[in-house]
């Protein structure tokens, strides 16, 4: 929908790369936290608006921030999204840029950007809750190329096993503080423990 971007915020304008990612994640200051503006008006206009917004971050390219919707019930969390994303869409024409959705929004030795998604049922919370969850991530293993079929377009550019991402073509999980990056899922520690 609308324009596809040519070149990111903090990129130069002449094909030359900036520094390497990495200071940008949840960066601060001139140079390291490229777009802030844009990203905290999107913040403000979703409170304003009632979006269930929880948050947002720099993320580790320049220029590409994250923000997150939530806590939702079931699939109210859709209208909440799609709300936030046409925002962000009329808040980057206040600011002349153009947002991209896309997986991958820069070739070469940058993080794509993925829609993740933070899920529980009361039955993963009660006693013997992290069972349920290694069954179901078992269960999401078997049908996982379907699901990623119906992720969007591009989806093969991100997940590549390379930054911090699963290869497309693998569904791997485990517990955020024994494996974080490059899992499919990540169970959080706490049901682990208990």
């Amino acid at each position: 929908v609308g324009e596809e971007p040519t070149v990111p915020l903090g990129f130069n304008g002449d094909g030359s790369e900036p520094a390497p990612q990495g200071p940008y994640y949840t960066g601060a200051g001139f140079n390291v936290a490229i777009g802030r503006p844009v990203a905290d008006d999107h913040y403000k206009l979703c409170l304003k608006a009632g979006v269930k917004i929880a948050g947002i971050n720099a993320e580790v390219m320049p220029g590409q921030w994250e923000f997150q919707v939530g806590p939702c019930r079931g699939v109210e969390m859709g209208d909440h999204l799609t709300i936030a994303r046409y925002i962000m869409l009329r808040v980057t024409e206040q600011h002349n840029c153009v947002c991209s959705f896309s997986p991958k929004p820069m070739e070469g030795d940058w993080n794509g950007a993925g829609c993740h998604t933070n899920f529980s049922v009361k039955s993963m919370r009660e006693d013997g809750g992290y069972d349920v969850i290694l069954k179901v991530c078992e269960a999401f293993g078997k049908v996982a190329a379907e699901h990623i079929a119906e992720y969007g377009e591009g989806n093969e550019k991100r997940l590549t096993g390379k930054h911090e991402t699963c290869a497309i073509t693998d569904f791997k999980f485990g517990v955020a503080n024994q494996v974080w990056r490059g899992q499919s899922w990540c169970i959080h520690p706490d049901p682990a423990r208990h």
